[in-house]
């Protein structure tokens, strides 16, 4: 969010006066906030911990502990593959290392024009169709090697489809 301008700090006050009331609410808190910006930095943690009273530290063990929030913004499409037993064994580590090579990052990384975040996931309780991947959540099951090159392309296809409906609309 660098440098969050007036709207954004009003709205994220806004979103912690939503749970004034609630005895444990920084869950619903940061919820709110990863659901609006998709990520919720440093910066956002302060104005929280103002509005709260909840030590920043506290906030900070928060986000990093949970895996669905993050503290960098996320591209268009969060990949997932998932690495759980059943997966693993049916060729998962390859499946993510392809899709690391085809977008140049490593897990945990974003894409340098935004698009793709790749993430390494424990189970996602796919294991009938392992090797799973999911992406912004559709499964996309038993993924090869070979496929991921066409799903990458699939989602450039769908971004651009859905931008030119977007601007016919417009």
């Amino acid at each position: 969010m660098g440098g969050l301008n007036s709207a954004a700090v009003a709205k994220i006050k806004e979103i912690c006066s939503r749970y004034t009331d609630e005895k444990t609410p920084l869950m619903m808190i940061l919820s709110d906030i990863q659901n609006e910006y998709g990520y919720i930095p440093l910066e956002v943690q302060e104005i929280v911990s103002q509005e709260t009273g909840i030590p920043v530290a506290e906030i900070y063990g928060v986000v990093t502990f949970y895996s669905f929030f993050s503290l960098t913004p996320k591209g268009k499409y969060v990949i997932g593959c998932c690495l759980g037993t059943a997966c693993y064994v049916k060729g998962a580590q390859q499946v993510i290392d392809k899709f690391s090579e085809e977008l140049n990052i490593k897990p945990g990384e974003t894409t340098d024009d935004g698009m793709f975040t790749l993430d390494a996931l424990r189970c996602i309780g796919a294991c009938g169709i392992a090797p799973a991947v999911s992406i912004n959540g559709k499964v996309y099951p038993k993924m090869t090697v070979s496929q991921v090159r066409e799903v990458i392309a699939q989602q450039y296809l769908d971004y651009e489809q859905k931008q030119g409906k977007e601007g016919a609309n417009a």
